[in-house]
């Protein structure tokens, strides 16, 4: 299983850098990225749907083709659509989403004590794989000199806090640190993980200064921040799983599991580096 994830790791870190690197030839529109994303989502979305019991369900097509709409929208910038900041229109087609599904709801009630659960599901489908996502799209595009490399730590940074915490935890690992959510997890991996996230910020700041316009310290925080997002961000996925009696969100990536799985972290650590950022 280790081997695996390693070689699987690093087709994976191959493929996000060749995404990031095709569309650094291919500014402003960025073509790859909203493919990546597009498709990253709609899977993602797909697993988490498989989750949940049958009668606690979104409709499906409804909740992707909003997930898809909200962030599209991120593109109306560098598609000259709109000269300014897309982010007011971002939030409108969210809420325009939540009104559908609210309104989709009410009209198709029918008294089986499922619509509020079935409501609470289809938001949290707009803010996991469209809100929180958008944030890592629109780096690309806020300070277009270093913007491939802030989409890079935004993402390699949690993932970095994965991976050590992973290793320093099966190398040291004593006390448990979340034993019901997730029983490997260990306070000297947690520990292990941050330092390594904290570690990666501070070369980068080193190689690229003008990345972290705050100096070594702006750095530090980015690392220490960004991490504890991603682990956050595994946490609630572990959540997610535990509830619904699964240990994977699917088999679709060998050695990890599903989409969920791999990109759990990045999600939640996105809006934490876009602010740091």
């Amino acid at each position: 299983m280790l081997r695996t994830r390693i070689w699987v790791g690093t087709l994976l870190a191959l493929g996000i850098g060749g995404v990031l690197i095709g569309d650094g030839y291919l500014q402003p529109y960025s073509p790859c990225l909203l493919v990546a994303i597009l498709a990253l989502s709609s899977f993602g979305c797909r697993e988490l749907w498989r989750m949940l019991p049958a009668n606690d369900r979104p409709h499906l097509p409804m909740v992707v083709g909003w997930v898809m709409l909200i962030l599209l929208t991120n593109w109306l910038k560098p598609l000259k659509i709109l000269e300014e900041s897309p982010w007011h229109v971002i939030l409108a087609a969210f809420i325009a989403g939540s009104f559908a599904i609210i309104l989709k709801e009410v009209l198709t009630y029918t008294n089986d004590g499922h619509s509020t659960r079935r409501l609470a599901f289809s938001l949290l489908f707009l803010v996991y794989f469209a809100m929180f996502p958008s944030f890592l799209v629109q780096l690309r595009w806020q300070r277009p000199e270093v913007a491939t490399l802030a989409i890079a730590v935004a993402i390699f940074v949690p993932k970095v806090c994965d991976i050590f915490a992973l290793f320093t935890g099966m190398a040291f690992g004593k006390h448990k640190f979340t034993p019901t959510l997730s029983p490997k997890k260990t306070w000297e991996g947690f520990l292990g993980g941050l330092v390594a996230a904290v570690a990666l910020a501070v070369i980068v700041y080193y190689c690229v200064p003008e990345l972290f316009r705050h100096g070594l310290p702006h750095a530090i925080a980015f690392g220490l921040l960004v991490g504890l997002a991603g682990v956050f961000g595994d946490l609630a996925e572990s959540m997610m799983k535990r509830d619904c009696q699964l240990k994977d969100a699917s088999n679709s990536i060998p050695g990890f599991g599903g989409v969920m799985d791999v990109v759990d972290s990045v999600v939640f650590a996105a809006p934490v580096a876009y602010l740091l950022l």
